[in-house]
């Protein structure tokens, strides 16, 4: 569907990065594996890791480089939760199943801070998730979320900072109130992407880029994986392509939409330019439908991004479409140059629940619907696990009902992005 390059895109984080972008060989020949996945994104590396540390053979094969896309370009911020929030998992799992799957994101949100500095690896990370409200009248948005986490899924620790206060926190007349989770956090997903792809080597993994996965069959009790250069044979398959996966497998293809997503960066900021415009240093989201998202990088720029769209292209000029909505929330930066513009590619589910599952020796991880720094390591967990043998964890998301979209991709597109406009005008009246 979208032309994959060799090349990263040109972003802060692939600048943060440009002395670690080694390019790593093309799978070639006739290789064999226990297990095989496809796509070195934070799924893919996230069970490539868990099961290579397992003790088992594992081979990853990644059609551009590792972290290519979504997982080397996103906001970077690990937020506890999922893009369709609680309330259709609930539904779907009653109470006490969808109570496991909550504990399992608290889980990931420890894991992400603890599993690099295990495997000897640095990812800038930053405690601290503010949730803000521009709309007075969502401000019971975030008191609601303040209670519900506390009473229903043991989520405590969340603190609710008014207008008076938030000043401490960001510097921006734009916000009503926040409500801090200090679980959360942020992060530079590229350099994530790449400890993981080294720790996956160090624990006898392989890792092969360029080495697009053109078909898959099942042969024998095993799979065969045909790509450009070679093939590949194993006894367990973990499709973990999310917007990329198209005709590798239109089965699960057609349950996902993809859509674009795109960021900035200024640059570099006076020290106490910086520490100004968000004093705690923790990244910030809105509540409205469409929403905004930023933070602060070691080297002291603001990263911002929001900016969706859904028929396939990005905005030739990604700046310049950015711009009016930094603005919008920190003014005073006027004048300050975008150094980096970038966006990419997610995919999203109909009811933006992750679709997970299994079929035989065959996995999947995908629709993690623009929020997947926290819920693709939940995710690999519940995948690898029933690799080695424990399923209770996957068969919570075996639960959930991932429809195609209607109409196809053809029409899913125009309709979401009607939508898309719907929202942003509810945003704006």
């Amino acid at each position: 569907m979208f032309c994959q390059s060799t090349d990263h895109v040109s972003s802060y984080y692939a600048h943060s990065c440009s002395d670690r972008l080694t390019l790593r060989p093309a799978l070639e020949g006739d290789q064999s594996s226990e297990v095989v996945v496809i796509g070195a994104g934070f799924s893919g590396l996230h069970t490539a890791l868990r099961l290579a540390l397992a003790g088992k053979r594992v081979t990853v094969l990644e059609a551009s480089r590792v972290a290519w896309a979504a997982s080397g370009r996103n906001g970077g911020q690990a937020i506890l939760g999922w893009s369709c929030d609680m309330p259709p998992l609930e539904a779907a799992l009653g109470y006490e199943r969808a109570r496991r799957l909550w504990d399992s994101m608290r889980w990931a949100a420890r894991e992400i801070r603890e599993l690099p500095v295990r495997q000897g690896f640095d990812i800038d990370y930053r405690p601290g998730h503010l949730w803000t409200s521009v709309l007075k009248r969502r401000v019971s948005m975030l008191t609601d979320w303040q209670q519900e986490a506390s009473h229903k899924w043991g989520h405590d620790g969340l603190k609710f900072i008014s207008r008076q206060n938030l000043p401490d926190w960001v510097a921006s007349d734009r916000y009503q109130a926040g409500l801090l989770d200090p679980e959360g956090g942020h992060l530079n997903p590229l350099k994530l992407a790449l400890g993981l792809a080294d720790a996956i080597e160090q624990a006898g993994g392989s890792i092969h880029e360029r080495s697009k996965a053109l078909s898959f069959r099942e042969e024998d009790g095993h799979y065969v994986v045909l790509t450009e250069r070679g093939r590949i044979q194993a006894d367990v398959l973990v499709l973990a392509c999310n917007a990329y996966l198209d005709e590798l497998c239109p089965k699960l293809s057609r349950r996902v939409l993809s859509a674009g997503s795109y960021q900035v960066a200024t640059a570099p900021l006076p020290k106490a330019v910086a520490a100004s415009l968000i004093p705690s240093n923790v990244c910030v989201t809105d509540n409205q439908f469409i929403l905004d998202y930023f933070r602060l990088t070691p080297d002291n720029r603001l990263l911002f991004g929001g900016g969706t769209t859904y028929l396939g292209g990005l905005p030739k000029d990604i700046a310049a479409a950015t711009r009016p909505f930094l603005e919008r929330v920190f003014p005073q930066l006027g004048k300050v140059p975008i150094e980096f513009a970038w966006g990419g590619h997610l995919d999203l589910t109909f009811n933006r629940t992750p679709d997970i599952g299994k079929s035989g020796q065959l996995y999947w991880m995908q629709g993690y619907s623009g929020h997947g720094v926290l819920p693709t390591l939940a995710a690999a967990r519940a995948v690898s696990n029933a690799i080695l043998g424990d399923k209770d964890d996957l068969t919570l998301y075996q639960g959930l009902y991932n429809r195609n979209f209607p109409g196809g991709k053809a029409l899913a597109a125009p309709i979401e992005a009607i939508g898309k406009t719907w929202y942003r005008l509810r945003d704006v009246l």
